[in-house]
């Protein structure tokens, strides 16, 4: 078995043999970062590539088979917000509430007994609120968990914290005020619940994130010697939330993502980025230099590309362009595989469609290096799935350790590139 630690990105080669029962715990050889396996993620790393090539759940967009059941656990303090919720979850047939819990110490007390498929979590309860109670789940029991409150709204602080510390998604609590309309409600918590019991939490919890480093806000810059472009559609405020944070800054690299959502939605993200990130997170914008330990983030609307004059590195909006010429992802990474060659990276996380499939290629072509995340972590699997099917990438990296890998990576590259300069 092969982990990464998020801290410092070495590699570990961990004898399975070890973990019989339970858990295996160890300490990362170079900066001491504890980790910890489970049994449960011994199974997951056995089974999660065969599991592309069959017809279950990494084929399906997360939907489980039809005969299954989902077992789901409703947590909320109201009464008849948990009566609501009961009624919407059961009225597919799909799907069965095993338990209902008040507040959070209530039902990490269930989360034993009942083993549900799934949990959705409300954030505001007495006794134990939903954040703490998810760090808790995330710890001692990973399990999908949906976050329905009314504070869980796309670009909410709220909303970004509860998918930092492990929820798959979020949507806000059913209700029918401003005429909104329960039918469409109804419908949207039945397909997140849906695609949420597809997704296999990975069983291995890092004791310690990496805290903020203050040494960004310093006058040291970095050169860019690497661009590393990471495409993300639906479901990636949550993959990038686990990738950015833990990308070290004392590498000579750039990153830029590219995100299916409104730039609006995007700027709020930066700022939420910013703050729990190593790296200066930061919008993309026309004629920006780019310096290493610093990452870029832009809108699928906003087409840039990657320039290179005068011995500086910079992004460029680029022209408008047809359909014909792909997606923002796509041209980003085309650019970024002509400019930088094999200095290039292009990380594809969850999301559908097929933007980022033939930037993928030209950063292969022009000797660069890709990244695909395990369609098993991923809340929507179409794109990587795509990825894996036309280039037959067998290194397959769940969102929790691809920052390892790349942290793995651009340090060889940055050793290599020192070495040539000798």
């Amino acid at each position: 078995m092969i982990l990464f630690c998020e801290e410092c990105g070495t590699r570990h080669d961990i004898d399975e043999n070890l973990i019989k029962v339970g858990d295996y715990k160890f300490s990362c050889s170079v900066c001491h970062e504890m980790l910890c396996v489970t049994l449960n993620n011994r199974q997951y790393m056995k089974n999660a590539q065969a599991a592309l090539h069959d017809d279950g759940d990494a084929r399906s967009g997360g939907a489980p088979a039809p005969d299954r059941i989902v077992k789901v656990l409703v947590v909320d303090d109201s009464r008849m917000i948990r009566k609501v919720l009961r009624g919407i979850i059961e009225s597919s047939g799909k799907n069965k509430v095993i338990g209902e819990a008040e507040n959070g110490k209530m039902a990490l007390d269930m989360i034993a007994a009942e083993r549900p498929d799934v949990i959705t979590l409300d954030i505001n309860m007495p006794v134990m609120d939903g954040l703490t109670t998810l760090k808790h789940i995330m710890i001692s029991h990973p399990i999908p968990t949906v976050m329905i409150s009314a504070l869980t709204k796309e670009g909410a602080t709220e909303t970004f914290d509860s998918l930092k510390y492990g929820a798959i998604d979020f949507l806000p609590k059913p209700s029918q005020v401003k005429g909104a309309d329960l039918n469409i409600q109804r419908e949207e918590i039945l397909r997140k619940i849906g695609l949420v019991s597809g997704v296999q939490v990975e069983s291995i919890r890092y004791l310690r994130r990496p805290a903020k480093d203050n040494a960004k806000e310093s006058d040291v810059q970095l050169p860019c010697q690497c661009v590393v472009v990471l495409g993300v559609a639906e479901g990636g405020y949550g993959a990038l939330l686990n990738v950015i944070p833990r990308l070290k800054a004392d590498i000579p690299a750039a990153y830029v993502a590219i995100m299916h959502q409104a730039p609006h939605h995007v700027d709020g993200f930066v700022r939420y980025l910013d703050q729990c990130s190593q790296l200066a997170v930061g919008r993309a914008s026309d004629g920006l230099v780019m310096k290493g330990g610093n990452c870029y983030l832009s809108a699928d609307c906003e087409r840039f590309q990657v320039t290179k004059a005068d011995g500086q590195i910079r992004l460029q909006l680029a022209p408008s362009a047809g359909a014909s010429e792909g997606g923002a992802i796509d041209h980003m990474m085309r650019s970024a595989a002509t400019v930088m060659q094999e200095d290039a990276a292009g990380v594809i996380l969850t999301g559908t469609g097929v933007d980022g499939i033939d930037g993928l290629g030209a950063i292969m072509g022009n000797g660069g290096t890709v990244f695909v995340q395990d369609p098993r972590s991923c809340l929507f699997k179409e794109t990587p799935v795509r990825a894996i099917d036309t280039y037959h990438v067998s290194n397959l990296i769940s969102d929790k350790q691809m920052a390892g890998a790349i942290n793995a990576f651009l340090m060889a590259q940055n050793k290599s590139i020192k070495e040539m300069c000798v």
